[in-house]
């Protein structure tokens, strides 16, 4: 055989071995879904799919008739993270006639903005197609960025789909917000998320359906109370059984609640410190106190301790509570409220939960009134709307040379010097009522001595008869 052949053989069982290792890398190339993690996996493609916020997309819910009808305009979606505003957002892309595009708040820049909406406007200019525009984590964007989506926003060229974890009234810009519709997501129940896992341990094509898995009601209970209404955070704790726990001699995957409790071992509390979650917890905690509600109080301290709350911030807030709601009904609330405040500063916790807890209690089964914060209020509205008084001369500063000359303190009362301490004299000038004590606890009593001294007075004034 020539030189020539056998270079020509070579090169062609060379191209034949390229071809073959080429064939069984394409063959051995992982599916995307297939790796992706399984709350990924199981993301609904469709209405009929999506499990929760029967509020927004239940049957006959505007929502769901704006989808279905494609006339959905720009709205933002917000709520606690895994209960599918991503989801949502792709689901209405694929009902929708609109051109798709994804910008990420976090991932996103300037640039990237004004290449998708410049794409927008020409679409609309030339084929009269408008664009769907989803940006996840909307309030990461700043306010010159937010300011950017707004022309085309409002021209129509894009309709807006906002994904946030965050109060949109807060993080995004008012025109914004002005301009689309808002939807709470709500946390998904635990029978949402049971059906959910379910049907990710059934299904062949994107769950776990391929494994033979058994799981105890038990574990499918804990996982979703657990989860705390995060769908993302009950799939992944499954996937994570799944993969942890060995086939038994059936050849069958058990996980019972030993396995689950093992695979998520905290509860996943929605709380932000800067976020919704916050403040309306601490909001249901002053108000359970002021509602004289100790069982609703303590729950409330309970989930801002087990999110790890400032106990500073608790304390603050209890301070507050206990001089507005409580008052003079309770003047011992205001002393352990500080008491508590103190000892949290020194122990903190876990240890400050139990004099935060003990103060809390007392708040909220203690006699209350508002009186002391009406009477502040009232005068400084007074003090607002109207001349101010002059300090009546007999009330004046009278101790120092030459203050008798000019009326300082000249006249002046010394009230220890008449019976029960109380003179009739005028220490305002004119007639004004702030303050009107409570009839509960200790303002009772303060309110009967108040009238003791009105009737004490009333008889000085008189006379003898």
């Amino acid at each position: 055989m020539s030189q020539k052949e056998l270079f020509a053989k070579s090169t062609a069982k060379a191209n034949v071995q390229n071809a073959e290792e080429q064939s069984s890398d394409t063959a051995e190339a992982p599916n995307p879904l297939r790796v992706a993690p399984l709350a990924a996996r199981m993301r609904p493609v469709s209405l009929d799919e999506y499990i929760g916020q029967g509020h927004i997309i239940g049957p006959g819910a505007l929502l769901r008739r704006s989808i279905e009808a494609d006339r959905v305009q720009s709205l933002i979606l917000y709520g606690p993270p895994g209960t599918g505003k991503t989801t949502l957002a792709q689901i209405i892309a694929r009902e929708s006639k609109s051109k798709f595009e994804r910008l990420s708040g976090v991932e996103s820049n300037v640039g990237d903005m004004r290449i998708v909406l410049k794409s927008a406007t020409n679409r609309l200019a030339n084929t009269g197609i408008s664009t769907l525009l989803f940006v996840d984590e909307i309030h990461r964007f700043n306010k010159s960025q937010q300011d950017i989506l707004l022309p085309d926003v409002e021209s129509g060229a894009v309709k807006l789909i906002g994904a946030t974890t965050h109060n949109p009234c807060f993080f995004v810009n008012a025109p914004l917000v002005s301009r689309s519709q808002i939807f709470e997501l709500r946390p998904l129940e635990p029978s949402d998320l049971i059906a959910l896992m379910n049907r990710a341990i059934q299904d062949v094509d994107r769950g776990l359906g391929g494994r033979r898995i058994e799981m105890s009601p038990e574990a499918l209970e804990h996982i979703a109370v657990t989860s705390d209404g995060d769908a993302r955070k009950a799939l992944s704790s499954l996937e994570i059984a799944s993969l942890t726990t060995p086939l038994n001699k059936a050849g069958v995957i058990k996980i019972d609640l030993k396995i689950a409790e093992e695979c998520i071992q905290k509860k996943a509390v929605n709380y932000d410190r800067n976020g919704d979650a916050h403040f309306d917890t601490i909001s249901a905690f002053i108000k359970s106190i002021r509602g004289s509600d100790p069982d609703a109080a303590i729950y409330w301290l309970a989930k801002m301790i087990h999110a790890g709350e400032d106990p500073r911030f608790i304390t603050r807030r209890m301070l507050i509570s206990a001089a507005e709601d409580v008052g003079l009904a309770d003047p011992m609330a205001l002393v352990l409220a500080t008491s508590a405040h103190q000892a949290a500063e020194f122990v903190g916790w876990p240890e400050a939960r139990i004099p935060i807890a003990e103060a809390t209690i007392y708040l909220a089964t203690a006699y209350k009134s508002n009186s002391a914060m009406t009477a502040i209020d009232a005068a400084l509205e007074d003090i607002e709307r109207n001349p101010t008084l002059p300090v009546p001369s007999h009330l004046q500063d009278g101790h120092y040379k030459g203050a008798a000359a000019l009326g300082k303190g000249v006249g002046y009362q010394y009230s220890h010097d008449y019976p029960g301490n109380v003179v009739d004299q005028d220490y305002l000038g004119a007639e004004r009522s702030y303050y009107t004590p409570g009839d509960q606890g200790v303002e009772k009593k303060i309110r009967e001595r108040i009238e003791f001294w009105r009737q004490q007075l009333a008889k000085s004034v008189e006379g003898p008869l």
